[in-house]
């Protein structure tokens, strides 16, 4: 329901009801004014665009803490999400208006974030804010999305480089007896940390040499379900693997857990990450009375390794002995091909040689017989016409 009313000022009043029975009014001078106003909401609300100007008053702390509460993600998801809300989104945003908040607003927002922060959370707290200005759309609170044409710093377009056998050897012996063998799964299988610590010791078929991959144990210490589909996976192992593993369990017994801490309970991740971390400064150390010893040397900084370097090691040992992209992705449990790729594609030897193997093959005809391809006669140009 809709009209237009002159008023004793002499304004012109356009008034209509919404969807929900509310009643919405404006003021103009003509009433030419009032009625393509009128005729404005109209065509929304027949489109199903239509929203309601009082929606957009929601600050966007409140909006944000019903959206966030209605999310089903995963734990690393929750986790990205929350962060991103927290600690940067809601103190920046958080007593505006939804609907006045403008592409600049986010622009100037995300440049201070650029300088705070690496490119990789930049773009997570990013990802945040697009999918909530989108759920804001779908849910009739504002128009449009302002998160439109954003400049967002670069992704540094840096490559692995995967640790040296010597490395994972030295990781392997300064790590504590209970959970050397780790070292050895990790770079003999790829697994992610997570795949690792949520291993039972009925994932592993040693007569066939394989790993079963069926769950993870996510950094709170709970069991999940792999990363993605592909993540759920048989991973084949040699023997310097399985035979690790069989010492592992000869030493330290479980009917459960593949690895657990020195006091019986499932390894987690917090444990893990402690000694790896005092692995890594031991090694440290150890280069540094070495280098004491042979005169005062300056001590080597040794690579900065962390666990995921071990899944890239296994990567490029794959790569180096002529595994194709598919058994690699395969293997690692990547979503995609197009993610393998983009982290290993430069490991891949021997392209050029084999782009001109390739094409000599295909074109050696044109240099036995024919000519020069400039030298075919009136005839054979006809031919092939």
């Amino acid at each position: 329901m809709a009209n237009i009313q002159k008023r004793p000022n002499g304004k012109w009043r356009a008034r209509y009801r919404d969807l929900d029975g509310k009643e919405h009014a404006r003021h103009f001078d003509r009433k030419l004014d009032a009625q393509r106003w009128l005729d404005e909401v109209t065509t929304s609300i027949v489109t199903g665009q239509y929203v309601d100007p009082r929606a957009g008053r929601t600050t966007f702390e409140t909006y944000a803490k019903k959206w966030e509460e209605s999310l089903i993600a995963s734990e690393a998801g929750e986790r990205i999400t929350d962060n991103a809300l927290r600690l940067h989104l809601v103190p920046a945003l958080g007593s505006r208006a939804m609907a006045a908040i403008r592409r600049n607003d986010l622009q100037v927002l995300f440049k201070s974030l650029s300088e705070q922060l690496g490119p990789g959370s930049v773009r997570n707290v990013y990802d945040v804010l697009v999918r909530l200005m989108t759920a804001a759309v779908e849910d009739k609170v504002i128009a449009s999305s302002p998160c439109r044409r954003i400049t967002l710093p670069p992704m540094p377009d840096e490559e692995v480089t995967p640790p040296s056998v010597a490395q994972v050897e030295a990781m392997a012996r300064v790590m504590p007896p209970y959970i050397s063998a780790a070292i050895v799964t990790l770079a003999g299988s790829g697994l992610r940390i997570g795949e690792l610590l949520g291993l039972k010791v009925s994932d592993v078929d040693f007569k066939a040499g394989a790993i079963r991959v069926e769950r993870q144990r996510l950094q709170s210490g709970k069991i999940g379900p792999p990363k993605t589909a592909k993540s759920r996976r048989t991973v084949p192992v040699g023997e310097v693997v399985t035979d690790a593993l069989l010492a592992h369990l000869a030493a330290r017994p479980s009917k459960e857990w593949l690895f657990t801490m020195e006091e019986g309970e499932p390894l987690n991740y917090r444990r893990w990450k402690t000694e790896w971390n005092c692995a890594r400064r031991t090694l440290q150390a150890a280069e540094n009375e070495a280098a004491d010893r042979e005169g005062g040397r300056k001590p080597v900084e040794l690579p900065h390794m962390v666990t995921h370097d071990l899944r890239h090691f296994y990567a490029s040992a794959l790569i180096a002995g002529g595994a194709s992209v598919k058994q690699v992705q395969l293997v690692l449990g990547h979503a995609s091909a197009v993610i393998t790729l983009r982290i290993y594609a430069h490991l891949w030897p021997g392209e050029e040689d084999r782009t001109r193997t390739v094409m000599d093959a295909v074109l050696g005809g044109l240099r036995t017989g024919c000519g020069p391809v400039g030298d075919m006669t009136s005839e054979t140009a006809g031919q092939t016409a």
